[in-house]
C-alpha cells in the first residue's frame, strides 16, 4: 500500500494518520465519493479530507454519523472508534489480533510513505526481503495453518514488498546479522534461494543489504531487531518493534534519537554493498555445496 501523508502546517501522529486511513477505507468500501459523503453530511469537503489525512479530529457524534452513512460493519465502527479514543503519548501498541505483523494498516501505510527505512535484523532475513518460499517457512513453520490462511499471510508479507521497488520507493538499508545467513530455515534450497535474492537485491537502486560480520564487537545495537521510518516534512520519524503478539510504533524525540544512535553504531561497523553482496554470494556457495554433497541439483 503506497499512501501519501501529504504536506500540511497541522502536525500528524500515526494515530491520527492510521485513523485516516480506516475512515477513508470504510468510504472506499461504500463506493461514495468524499463530495457526496460530506454533502449529504452538511460538512464541507474540506472537513471529511481532512480527517481522512489525520490533519483534525471530531466527536464521537461526528465519527458515528459519517460510519452509518458509510455502512460501516460493527467491528469497523469498534475499530475507528477505538483509535479514535485513544491518547498520543509518543508510544503506541497494535496487536496482531491472531495473524501477523504484515496485517497491521499502521505498519503499511507507514512503510508505503517512508523517504527512508533503515531496518535491522539479528537471526533471520528481515520479512521484506525474504522469498516466498522462506516466508512460507517463517510463517507456517510447523505446517499448522490451512493452505488458505498460509497464502493469505504470505500473500500480505510479499504485497509488502512492493514500496521497495515501486516508483516512490524509500532509500532503504536493511542490517542484516551474519549469524542469520547461516540460520537454516526449511533446507539448503530454500536458503541457497534466498542468498541469491539477497546478492541480487545489492544491485537495485535505493535498497542497500548489509552485512553485520559474525566477527562484531558486542553492542547495544545488536541486540534488539527494530526498522526506523523517516517521512516528508512535518511527519515525525517512527520507530517499530515487534514481540510475538504486538508490536510498538515509538514517535517520541527522545527515543527517536536513541534509534538514530543505534542506527549509526550498525552503519559504522556493517560490510558496504558491495562486500556484504560478496558474503551472500559466498554462503549461497557454501549451500549449493551442500546441495552437491547430497546429490541435489540445485533448482
Amino acid at each position: 500500500m503506497e499512501a501519501d501523508l501529504g504536506e500540511h502546517s497541522r502536525p500528524t501522529t500515526a494515530r491520527t494518520r492510521e485513523l485516516g486511513w480506516e475512515l477513508l477505507l470504510a468510504r472506499k468500501r461504500a463506493n461514495l465519493t468524499g463530495t457526496k459523503v460530506a454533502e449529504e453530511l452538511g460538512w464541507s469537503a474540506g472537513k471529511l479530507s481532512k480527517l481522512e489525512r489525520g490533519w483534525r479530529s471530531t466527536s464521537d457524534w461526528d465519527y458515528g454519523t459519517l460510519l452509518g452513512k458509510l455502512g460501516a460493519d460493527p467491528q469497523t465502527r469498534e475499530r475507528i472508534h477505538r483509535i479514535a479514543s485513544e491518547q498520543d503519548t509518543g508510544y503506541f501498541i497494535r496487536t496482531f489480533e491472531g495473524r501477523l505483523p504484515d496485517s497491521l494498516l499502521c505498519l503499511s501505510i507507514h512503510e508505503g510513505a517512508a523517504v527512508t527505512i533503515a531496518d535491522y535484523e539479528s537471526i533471520v532475513v528481515p520479512g521484506m526481503l525474504q522469498t516466498e518460499q522462506y516466508a512460507k517457512v517463517m510463517i507456517n513453520p510447523d505446517g499448522e495453518l490451512s493452505a488458505e490462511e498460509e497464502n493469505l499471510l504470505v500473500g500480505a508479507r510479499l504485497a509488502r514488498q512492493a514500496v521497495l521497488s515501486g516508483r516512490n520507493s524509500p532509500e532503504a538499508v536493511y542490517y542484516i546479522h551474519e549469524a542469520a545467513l547461516h540460520t537454516m530455515v526449511s533446507d539448503n534450497q530454500v536458503m541457497h534461494d534466498q542468498m541469491l535474492r539477497l546478492a541480487f537485491m545489492c544491485d537495485w537502486t535505493r535498497l542497500t543489504p548489509r552485512v553485520i560480520p559474525l566477527g562484531t564487537r558486542g553492542h547495544a545495537a545488536l541486540h534488539s531487531p527494530f526498522k526506523l521510518m523517516t517521512f516528508p516534512k512535518h511527519t515525525a520519524p517512527i520507530a517499530y518493534t515487534e514481540a510475538p503478539t504486538a508490536t510498538t510504533f515509538v514517535e517520541e524525540p527522545q527515543a527517536i534519537d536513541v534509534y538514530r544512535s543505534l542506527e549509526a553504531r550498525l552503519a559504522s561497523v556493517a560490510l558496504d554493498g558491495p562486500q556484504s553482496k560478496a558474503v551472500f554470494m559466498r554462503w549461497a556457495d557454501e549451500y549449493d555445496r551442500r546441495l552437491q554433497e547430497r546429490g541435489i541439483e540445485v533448482a
